[in-house]
């Protein structure tokens, strides 16, 4: 499996492009901004944009997905309860002083037990709420792997200050879904380093297993 990570936008979002190298189709997660380096990675191993899967609605990982699914004509996939937060990229855009992005909507509701498909890739939707009441994961078995979206970080977790956040939820989601994920699970978070389950499970500060 092809597998880039390019971080987009003031605040670095982590944008993971997955491909599969027989059939060339690929998920784009998190499209954040810098749709024409997404491009370029997608031309690059001449893959095809099956579906573009947000992790949750937060303008650094949203803002691109638009523009995105307008160039590829790949559907967006996105949890219906973050919706809330979609609807107002406005008041989001202006905490950070840019221009507004257009927003996708939802072509696909992305739920629990989901399992998304693109050649041989299988990615399989853990909601995971407490960032934002509709953060997913995507756990890919084959190589195990998990796109955390900013529910889990290299010892931290997503924050829970802002609207739609919940402490005591995030734990729960992290403890009994991520969690339980095997131990050598790699962690590709939102922002910053890769980690993996074993090490956050023993040693996050935030929530020990």
């Amino acid at each position: 499996m092809i597998h880039e990570v390019l971080p987009v936008g003031l605040l670095g979002c982590n944008c993971s492009v997955l491909g599969d190298e027989v059939s060339r189709e690929a998920i784009v997660i998190d499209p954040g901004d810098n749709v024409s380096g997404i491009s370029a990675i997608l031309e690059r191993h001449g893959l095809t944009a099956k579906m573009i899967v947000i992790t949750h609605a937060h303008i650094d990982h949203i803002g691109g997905a638009e523009k995105l699914r307008r160039l590829t004509g790949a559907p967006v996939y996105m949890h219906e309860a973050d919706k809330m937060l979609s609807d107002h990229l406005d008041i989001q855009a202006a905490w950070l002083g840019m221009e507004t992005p257009k927003d996708p909507g939802i072509d696909t509701p992305a739920q629990e037990g989901d399992v998304l498909r693109a050649g041989s890739i299988e990615a399989r939707v853990l909601h995971t709420p407490g960032h934002t009441p509709g953060s997913i994961s995507l756990y890919l078995p084959l190589e195990r792997k998990l796109i955390a979206g900013d529910t889990l970080f290299r010892s931290s977790v997503g924050r829970t200050d802002l609207p739609g956040g919940d402490t005591a939820q995030i734990g729960r989601s992290i403890r009994g879904k991520l969690y339980t994920l095997p131990e050598d699970t790699i962690v590709f978070p939102g922002h910053g380093e890769t980690t993996v389950i074993e090490v956050e499970k023993r040693a996050n500060p935030f929530v020990r297993a």
